[in-house]
């Protein structure tokens, strides 16, 4: 009588073991505008802030293009009227 009890035990989890999901694995965030999928993201300047991106070849692609150098500085004031 108990190896009956003990086989329809065992019958009842396999089946709900076989019905039972899978964990889902939650997908990966988007990548931010301008990124291309499967790349991982770059601070170079290390303020924290994503400035940039690197392609699975190891090339760096900044968001944003660099700032443009500061003007030159004035002409020094010599001569007849400096």
């Amino acid at each position: 009588m108990r190896v009956g009890t003990v086989l329809i035990a065992a019958c009842g989890l396999a089946m709900l073991a076989a019905c039972s999901k899978k964990p889902v694995t939650p997908l990966p965030p988007p990548p931010p505008p301008g990124a291309v999928a499967g790349s991982s993201a770059a601070d170079r300047d290390g303020d924290g802030i994503v400035d940039g991106y690197y392609t699975s070849d190891g090339i760096y692609h900044p968001y944003a293009p660099p700032a443009p150098p500061p003007p030159p500085p004035a002409p020094t004031r010599r001569g007849e009227r400096g």
